[in-house]
């Protein structure tokens, strides 16, 4: 009886949401920062960019590992003598990995619900990150560098994706901007952990970047835990939304956003796979991925080839990041206020362009002009992601394939990543000519081909007929 009667109650809910649904047509969202708003970006984003912080500091120390405490000859290179392509093999792998499960991922995440998976993976990323620090070749390096890159595919599209069950399209740019961000503060946190962790080097018989991932994997570990019972699913399992609010979600979310019932046919997945359009943002997201990866993985050994040495280029390359993540907010928060997404893509894609050539341009030895060079362009490198993302997303009108086109559109990044492993030559130091010229051939590419696509979805929208839903741009 229970259970029949706790099944009515349900139905009797179901039934007025139904109701409010067929009362109001259409949405028409509230101008301003709605208290509804206001709620949900309390219990998402703080959490959620906490947790992309600790992915990032996870992925990006092997970069901090590789240099720490090397004027020592205590580096992680140095410990596992490594030699020739060795290391960047090592990143290389990762990228493989990540670019593989990153499509699965998403579809797990929607089938265990988010809050599960995402606990799941970070608890495998956060014991493997510990587990670098007692490796000793090359090959045991390489393999948990991959299985590291498994665990993490599914953390950045499957935040992405997320968004789409909370938040309208207009709504999502700088959200996707505040999650992403915090990789910059993870950089940014990383250069200061590592300078940190480098005066330990020695201490109980382990080497300082053999600290360094037991320190910065062990709160993945702990963070899972709280994830998995904690962090939201979707709307209509939110116990901290009222049934009034959860009506209003489902009135400014219908048609727009995807949904926790929401189930992907095979119709769904062929219109995404066949829709060309799409092909040109997962393009101008490899283009982006190129900067993205080097800057991650390179900082530490592009600022020691700026006259910064040991523990002190740890420390320099917290600017860099720290530009980035003040930028990208701002760029993120007026792309969503004027509902400008390709242009703000464009100028971050350009300015970042020309800051990487001049870069390859300029003397050896300018150390303060390339590095405020590698400031400013970081800080365009990141900020053009979250209004790319935010975009792409605005202009998938089925919802229920949103996941699979964000999972293929970070997917294509992969091999941008793989790239930008490649082009930061140790032989080049310090000048690295040809990183700098490889990313800022990239990013005028894509800057090239956002202003192409914002023309196209210009001239689609004067054939939509007014009132039916129009592409964003």
């Amino acid at each position: 009886m229970a259970i029949l009667n706790a099944m009515d109650s349900y139905n009797e809910k179901d039934e007025r949401v139904e109701k409010a649904v067929e009362a109001q047509s259409e949405y028409i969202p509230t101008k301003g920062y709605s208290p509804l708003l206001r709620k949900l970006d309390l219990h998402i984003l703080p959490w959620a960019m906490f947790v992309y912080l600790l992915c990032f500091l996870d992925r990006s120390n092997v970069g901090n590992a590789k240099v720490l405490n090397e004027d020592v000859g205590d580096s992680l290179v140095q410990s596992l003598n490594l030699v020739g392509n060795e290391y960047t093999i090592s990143l290389m792998v990762f990228l493989i990995a990540y670019t593989i499960f990153e499509t699965p991922s998403n579809y797990m995440l929607k089938k265990m619900l988010p809050n599960r998976w995402i606990a799941i993976i970070m608890f495998i990323w956060g014991m493997l990150c510990m587990c670098m620090a007692a490796t000793k070749t090359f090959g045991q390096i390489t393999a948990i560098r991959f299985l590291i890159g498994v665990s993490e595919a599914g953390l950045f599209p499957g935040f992405v994706y997320f968004l789409t069950f909370w938040y309208r399209p207009e709504e999502r740019s700088l959200r996707v901007a505040m999650i992403l961000a915090s990789a910059t503060l993870a950089g940014a946190f990383g250069g200061v952990i590592a300078y940190g962790v480098g005066h330990i080097n020695g201490r109980h018989g382990l080497k300082g970047w053999q600290w360094l991932f037991i320190i910065e994997g062990a709160p993945s570990c702990l963070a899972a835990i709280i994830t998995f019972f904690f962090f939201p699913s979707f709307p209509e399992r939110a116990k901290w939304l009222t049934e009034d609010e959860k009506q209003e979600m489902e009135l400014r979310l219908r048609g727009v956003s995807s949904k926790g019932t929401d189930h992907m046919t095979w119709e769904d997945a062929k219109k995404t796979l066949l829709d060309y359009r799409l092909y040109v943002h997962y393009i101008v997201y490899i283009c982006i991925s190129v900067p993205f990866s080097s800057i991650s993985l390179f900082a530490p050994t592009i600022v020691s080839g700026l006259d910064y040495t040991g523990l002190q280029a740890q420390l320099f390359t917290v600017p860099p990041y720290a530009c980035a993540y003040v930028v990208s907010v701002i760029t993120s928060f007026t792309a969503d206020r004027y509902n400008q997404r390709a242009l703000h893509s464009f100028g971050g894609l350009f300015v970042g362009g020309v800051c990487f050539l001049v870069q390859a341009c300029l003397p050896d030895d300018a150390f303060k002009a390339r590095y405020a060079m590698l400031c400013v362009g970081a800080s365009g490198a990141f900020a053009c992601i979250p209004p790319l993302l935010g975009w792409l997303s605005g202009n998938l009108f089925s919802t229920s394939a949103a996941g699979l086109a964000i999972a293929i559109n970070v997917s294509f990044g992969g091999p941008g990543q793989i790239i930008g492993v490649w082009i930061y030559k140790t032989t080049e130091s310090p000048g690295y000519v040809t990183g700098h010229s490889v990313n800022a051939a990239f990013m005028f590419l894509g800057a090239i081909l956002v202003i192409g696509l914002r023309f196209f979805y210009v001239q689609k929208n004067k054939s939509i007929p007014e009132g039916e839903r129009k592409f964003f741009v």
